[in-house]
């Protein structure tokens, strides 16, 4: 079943980092952009200084795990994210960067 909630294109990605509107918390740096369609829509970011291709997708795979906990709770609409990981990432517990991300994700609205 495919998700069609995900950014993958990279001019998707662009033109949501382009409107220059977004939130820093320690964990994360979301990039915010109103949507004309009635969905919400994310991509996710990692650099390479994090870690090797394991880390990376190990921290996807939690990122995306977070953003099902947060949609089950919190209805959101019109919104593209573009959720950047920072290195405190690495040195918190899933249960902090899920509630970081949850604060930041009810900023937006």
């Amino acid at each position: 079943m495919k998700n069609v909630n995900i950014i993958k294109k990279n001019h998707e990605f662009q033109k949501i980092i382009g409107n220059k509107r977004y939130l820093k918390g320690k964990a994360f740096i979301l990039y915010t952009s109103k949507n004309n369609i009635d969905n919400f829509k994310y991509g996710i970011s990692v650099g390479k200084k994090l870690g090797n291709a394991i880390v990376r997708n190990k921290i996807k795979r939690q990122i995306r795990g977070m953003i099902k906990i947060i949609l089950s709770e919190i209805i959101v609409k019109n919104i593209g994210l573009v959720i950047i990981a920072r290195n405190e990432l690495l040195k918190r517990s899933f249960e902090e960067n899920l509630n970081e991300l949850k604060k930041l994700i009810a900023l937006v609205k």
